[in-house]
């Protein structure tokens, strides 16, 4: 017997790109997956589906509403996405498919009332670092990389490490923050490093 693809899907397991929701009670909270994926390599959102991957199913209308509101008024810019209706064990799911933006940053309105920049870090919502938005927002602007001693230094302590964070650049030459994270924006524009977050810190490592 063919196993519905939805079922393979689920299967999978929540990760990079695939999301579970039970049910959509809050559109901020949506908003923020929402964004997270935009930010980074697009994904999934499973609706109707319970994190251990049982189907609980839906009201169709209701989740429509809640994401419109969500992608419409608590993303910022809008973010679009298509939606899916399947029917699975008498049930209601819907498969919300979010595209990679062309637009980043994306934000998110919290509940304190703030926006925030939120990317994909295996199956998390993270909060994206101020050196991560920098790069979002001057990525598509023309690299005029100036490869001075300070910056080959920066180049070459980074790697002689596995990782590296920006405190410790910032320690090693008794540099501010700012500094630093401009001189790593063009680094990564430049793609001579590569960034990686996890929940609890950023590093960099040579490319």
């Amino acid at each position: 017997m063919k196993i519905h693809p939805i079922k393979n899907l689920i299967a999978e397991g929540e990760g990079l790109t695939l999301d579970f929701k039970q049910t959509i009670q809050n559109p901020r909270k949506i908003a923020k997956s929402m964004v997270s994926f935009a930010n980074t390599k697009g994904g999934i959102l499973l609706i109707g589906v319970r994190d251990n991957g049982s189907i609980c199913g839906i009201k169709y209308e209701d989740e429509i509403h809640m994401l419109e509101l969500a992608a419409g008024f608590h993303c910022r810019p809008e973010v679009s996405f298509s939606v899916e209706e399947f029917i699975l064990e008498g049930k209601s799911i819907i498969q919300v498919t979010i595209s990679e933006g062309d637009q980043k940053p994306y934000y998110s309105h919290g509940e304190d009332d703030k926006w925030w920049v939120y990317v994909r870090v295996e199956d998390k919502c993270i909060l994206a670092s101020k050196t991560t938005v920098d790069f979002m927002k001057r990525r598509e602007a023309e690299v005029k990389l100036t490869i001075g001693k300070l910056e080959q230094n920066i180049l070459q302590f980074i790697g002689n490490r596995e990782k590296t964070t920006l405190f410790d650049i910032c320690k090693k030459f008794n540099l501010g923050r700012r500094r630093v994270s401009r001189i790593l924006v063009d680094l990564l524009r430049a793609d001579a490093v590569r960034s990686h977050t996890t929940e609890k810190t950023e590093f960099y490592t040579s490319n």
